[in-house]
């Protein structure tokens, strides 16, 4: 009796030890990536435009401005840059809760332990789906959205898309295809901790008003 209760003991303690083993991992994994985001976006930052607001057409024509490629041609691939062997299509920014972070232009496993990445859609169609992980570091705060926030997004060429956020769910974890569901200019979604749900924040784009 003895030894199966000391057995049972052992278990248990290895049990505890396995999981605060796989907590110091996340912890160390999110602190890596938010060092490895500040990086990149400064090398990002060195090398695209400075972002400014997007306008309509007309306006860019009023203005005696040449017409941005994406408004002339919104079917063409988001242009990337490279860095450390990464595409990345842009950073997103969300100042209520003092987020920004370097977008990867395609979603995968080992991807999303470097970066938010794009799921799938275009900010020029106004259907782009970003992803990201729940660490601290980047997707993990977006839970404390509220509605009305602003989220923004600028592109490798310069161009400042500016979005508000409208609506907030909390879905199935395996409601994968839900996050491409619907009318949204911008989504981005993330799980919560245990992975059991996903977080998803739905966003319009819209425009400076013109003075």
């Amino acid at each position: 009796m003895r030894k199966k209760g000391t057995l049972f003991f052992v278990i248990g303690l290895l049990l505890i030890l396995g999981g605060l083993g796989l907590v110091i991992y996340n912890f160390a994994t999110d602190a890596k990536a938010g060092k490895t985001d500040k990086v990149v976006l400064e090398r990002i930052r060195s090398i695209v435009p400075k972002p400014v607001p997007i306008k309509e057409a007309d306006d860019y024509i009023m203005d005696s401005m040449e017409v941005p490629d994406f408004l002339r041609d919104p079917l063409r691939d988001m242009p990337t840059v490279e860095v450390d062997g990464n595409k990345y299509i842009g950073i997103v920014s969300i100042d209520s809760i003092a987020l920004e972070l370097p977008v990867l232009s395609e979603c995968s496993t080992s991807n999303l332990r470097i970066a938010p990445c794009r799921f799938t859609g275009s900010v020029y169609q106004d259907n782009m789906v970003i992803a990201g992980h729940n660490y601290s570091s980047h997707f993990g705060k977006i839970p404390d959205l509220k509605m009305g926030d602003i989220v923004t997004f600028a592109d490798v060429e310069g161009n400042l898309f500016t979005f508000e956020v409208t609506e907030i769910e909390i879905v199935g974890a395996t409601d994968v295809e839900y996050m491409t569901v619907g009318d949204w200019d911008l989504t981005l979604f993330t799980c919560t901790w245990g992975g059991a749900k996903r977080v998803t924040i739905r966003c319009d784009r819209i425009m400076e008003s013109k003075d």
